[in-house]
């Protein structure tokens, strides 16, 4: 056996062998089994992982970016007319949020935290000074008292509408944004702290919230179940809550938001517990993209989520007395709010019912700027990017007994809206690629023995190729010299008689050679004469 032979034989068997592994371990998924089962559990809120300290100090740096509706014509409301904003801002603050007395419960399968929010202001983000910048809007502390009087009877009503009168409080005020957001002391909440000291006396959207915490919160270290990754146990010891109507529109589902499971595919539903909304809500997949180099999955709030319960029968939990719904794309938040007649939505009314967004000029939803989404990247589950915007509004209506609202047209009007953003740092990011190159590779490893074995596959076949084409040569180089040999014996050899007769000499031609007949001549004669 050649060479030649030698190298097409083991080039076969190599080939085979890489093949059968290859395709074998393609077809049992055997090094993408091994390392989905490793993110699963190296994925874990344990003091061993490595997600766990980044989810105590949560390392991409938070922004808080409020915008505010300016009331441009409140006289003209107060008339009838239809209200026109103009929308001011952002105002930014740096938000910090790291994770305090975390403690591990029931065998370290269960971990509790509380998480402080502290905001510092950012210039360089904020379109102008909040303690200088004034904003007209609503009265929310006399709204609020209107409607918590509403119950009560007429006289009352009109009696405490006197006394408000003569303290010349108005539905609207012009403050400071900085008073708007962090509080201020009220003169309609420090008369009833005088009869009701529990009552605070300042009012602000964002009073008492700044290095205070949402809740005592439980979640799931996801050891036992990897689906289970930080998910809520319980929120101020509860399972539950007990504001809405319906037991599924009280249950507390999800995550807060800071964390997902691994291995996250399109077609799932995510749930996120917002406790500044009082409720959980769920994401849906959206498309597909790309943040610093990472390919992420892009989920969204679906239009089902705020949608009227005529239209979405599951959120008619939500309406709070039952039956007393909102249209879509607001939620009436009062029952967590302390009887305020607070209503929650997308910015500018984004995907809501178009007569919330005609009843006040001003007002311009788009996708771009106003809808809340998160960008998962679905291998770890980690968020790249995220975007919760979230608007507040307040119903005004006529309330008998308070004139000022005579001729006022019920209108749930918007006071501000905030932009929630975060975006992988840039040590993050690149830590992350790296991971995923790691696994990509590892997931991948049964691809590259197929092929390598295709490769050397393309190599057999050539080898084999030459090698007939070499054999076909050397037999045509061998037919072809004895062909060549044949025909010129054939040319080049002459047989002469042998005869017993001696030898004569020549007479005509003395000097031809001399013919010898007792041989086969090896050398051109004359044939002889009979």
């Amino acid at each position: 056996m050649t060479r030649r032979s030698c190298a097409i034989y083991a080039t076969g068997i190599v080939c085979a062998h890489l093949l059968i592994v290859g395709i074998a371990l393609v077809v049992a998924q055997v090094f993408q089994t091994m390392i989905h089962s490793r993110l699963k559990k190296e994925l874990t809120l344990t003091e061993k992982s490595q997600v766990f300290e980044s989810w105590k100090n949560p390392p991409p740096p938070v922004y808080m970016e409020y915008y505010f509706f300016n009331v441009t014509n409140p006289d003209e409301f107060l008339a009838g007319g239809k209200a026109t904003v103009k929308q001011i801002g952002p105002y930014t603050y740096r938000e910090y949020r790291p994770r305090e007395n975390v403690t591990f419960l029931e065998n370290g399968t269960k971990v509790y935290a509380l998480n402080p929010k502290s905001f510092v202001f950012v210039p360089e983000k904020s379109a102008g000074d909040p303690t200088v910048d004034p904003i007209t809007t609503v009265n929310i502390p006399f709204v609020a008292v209107m409607n918590e009087l509403n119950s009560y009877s007429f006289f009352l009503r009109t009696a405490v509408s006197m006394v408000i009168n003569s303290m010349g409080i108005n539905i609207f005020i012009t403050r400071t944004v900085h008073e708007v957001l962090w509080g201020f002391k009220d003169p309609l909440l420090s008369r009833i702290h005088r009869m009701k000291p529990e009552v605070d006396e300042h009012f602000g959207l964002m009073w008492k919230k700044n290095g205070t915490h949402e809740g005592e919160f439980v979640f799931h270290t996801g050891e036992q179940n990897y689906l289970d990754y930080g998910k809520i146990d319980t929120w101020n010891g509860l399972r539950e809550m007990s504001w809405w109507s319906s037991n599924q529109s009280n249950m507390i589902n999800g995550t807060d938001g800071a964390v997902f499971h691994p291995l996250i595919s399109r077609n799932e539903l995510l749930y996120i517990f917002a406790a500044d909304l009082c409720r959980s809500i769920h994401l849906a997949y959206v498309e597909d993209v790309e943040v610093k180099g990472i390919q992420a999955y892009r989920f969204a709030p679906p239009k089902d989520v705020l949608m009227s319960p005529k239209e979405n029968p599951t959120n008619e939990g939500f309406c709070v007395p039952a039956g007393d719904c909102l249209g879509t794309g607001v939620l009436k938040v009062s029952v967590c709010r302390e009887g305020a007649p607070i209503v929650v939505s997308f910015p500018h009314f984004y995907q809501a019912d178009p007569k919330y967004i005609n009843a006040v000029n001003g007002l311009n939803p788009n996708k771009e700027e106003h809808e809340t989404y998160l960008d998962l990247q679905p291998t770890t589950g980690v968020p790249i990017r995220a975007c919760k915007r979230a608007q507040l509004n307040i119903i005004l209506k006529r309330i008998q007994g308070f004139p000022k609202t005579k001729y006022i047209n019920e209108t749930i009007f918007p006071i501000m809206f905030v932009n929630e953003t975060a975006t992988i740092d840039d040590d993050s990011a690149s830590q992350m690629r790296t991971l995923l190159l790691i696994v990509t590779l590892v997931s991948n490893f049964p691809l590259l023995i197929v092929g390598m074995g295709l490769i050397l596959l393309l190599v057999l076949v050539v080898l084999f190729c030459r090698n007939r084409q070499k054999k076909n040569e050397v037999k045509r180089i061998d037919f072809t010299e004895a062909f060549h040999s044949f025909t010129t014996a054939k040319e080049d050899t002459a047989y002469t008689q042998v005869s017993d007769k001696p030898e004569e000499p020549s007479e005509t031609h003395p000097t031809q050679p001399m013919r010898n007949g007792s041989y086969i001549a090896m050398s051109p004669v004359e044939a002889q004469k009979c």
